[in-house]
């Protein structure tokens, strides 16, 4: 059994954070679906904004769309759709054989639309639309304006993949969001089978404090507020506000682990893969990192359900001046803020391409 194998037998799912045309073309998802146990993918502003502009794959298509008229955010859409419509094709085994638990492809709205609830609503409801895919989520950031944008796309029946979560705190506001959604759903008499994953960015936790703690705690602030996090989660699901909706069919709201590239030269290339292997969770990784872990990682160790000894160490770094809770709320602006700067390329890109 090959090492990416091991982490799918242990329950985890191996997603890809990538996605191009290029990928799709040559065949290269098909290969990491076939040989690395790949069941689905994320992408972001960032990604598709590389994708774009690294490539000439998408320069017919971009003229072609043009000519018919479309511009901007309306065009991009369409290239992005086009993309993870095939992408979600070849998922589309893994979400039957699962029950609609695995074999996902995640669209992010707007981050123009961070701070907008109104907004974020309608757009999610457009692109679950205009996807025309039972396997695709729509991404909202998890940020105090999107979590009633949430709760508002589950009950109307849209997958929602809750982005830019750094904290405990961040999660379980989240997780409110999706069991209001559904229990408002079961209320009406709507299927309670409408799925989400909330992702929990990790490495970003260690880049921001690299040069302000001593070297014995560098690169393990994420991991600590990873088993914060996931501690949180496995109480929530022995909950049993939770149990009574398991009961009735609804579908639990996965935890996601996102940002899972390491960012220091001088640590291990597959450091949050190994130390992030858990039951019932989900670690999407760059390409460069799975790779990483098909060749060289190993699943020695399977994360504490209770957090092991992430409570001890964010001690140690409480004693060392970081303020968790203001830095995660720093994070996440600082998240919102990068995926509106990468928007904006995206668009001045294609309008040059057009």
């Amino acid at each position: 059994m090959n090492n990416t194998r091991q982490l799918h037998e242990l329950g985890q799912s191996l997603w890809l954070d990538g996605i191009s045309r290029e990928m799709l073309d040559g065949g290269t998802l098909r290969r990491y679906i076939d040989e690395f146990s790949v069941t689905g993918l994320t992408s972001n502003p960032s990604i598709f904004d590389k994708a774009i502009g690294s490539s000439t794959a998408y320069d017919a298509s971009t003229r072609e769309k043009a000519r018919a008229g479309n511009s901007g955010e309306s065009l991009f859409m369409e290239l992005a759709l086009e993309d993870l419509r095939r992408a979600a094709d070849l998922f589309r085994p893994a979400f039957d054989a699962t029950g609609g638990v695995d074999g996902w492809v995640s669209m992010e709205v707007s981050p123009l639309l961070a701070s907008d609830t109104s907004g974020s609503i309608e757009a999610a409801a457009r692109i679950h639309r205009q996807a025309s895919r039972p396997n695709l989520f729509v991404k909202i950031p998890g940020t105090p304006e999107g979590i009633p944008a949430i709760e508002e796309s589950i009950l109307a029946g849209v997958p929602i993949n809750v982005t830019l979560l750094f904290s405990r705190e961040q999660y379980l506001a989240s997780a409110e969001a999706y069991l209001r959604g559904i229990e408002r759903r079961v209320a009406a008499g709507l299927d309670p089978r409408v799925s989400s994953v909330a992702s929990l960015f990790v490495s970003r936790w260690d880049t921001a404090v690299s040069d302000k703690v001593p070297a014995a705690l560098r690169n393990r602030l994420g991991i600590a507020i990873g088993g914060r996090t996931y501690r949180a989660y496995r109480e929530l699901l022995a909950s049993a506000r939770w149990l009574k909706l398991a009961a009735i069919g609804a579908r639990p709201q996965r935890l996601l682990w996102a940002s899972t590239g390491t960012k220091d030269p001088e640590a291990s290339d597959i450091l949050y893969i190994e130390a992030l292997a858990a039951p019932d969770t989900i670690n999407t990784m760059p390409e460069k990192t799975l790779l990483a872990f098909a060749e060289h990682g190993e699943c020695s160790e399977i994360m504490a359900e209770d957090g092991g000894d992430a409570e001890a160490v964010l001690t140690e770094f409480a004693r060392a001046g970081v303020d968790v809770d203001a830095l995660a709320i720093r994070l996440q602006r600082d998240g919102a803020r990068l995926f509106v700067d990468s928007w904006k390329s995206l668009l001045q890109r294609i309008a040059d391409k057009s």
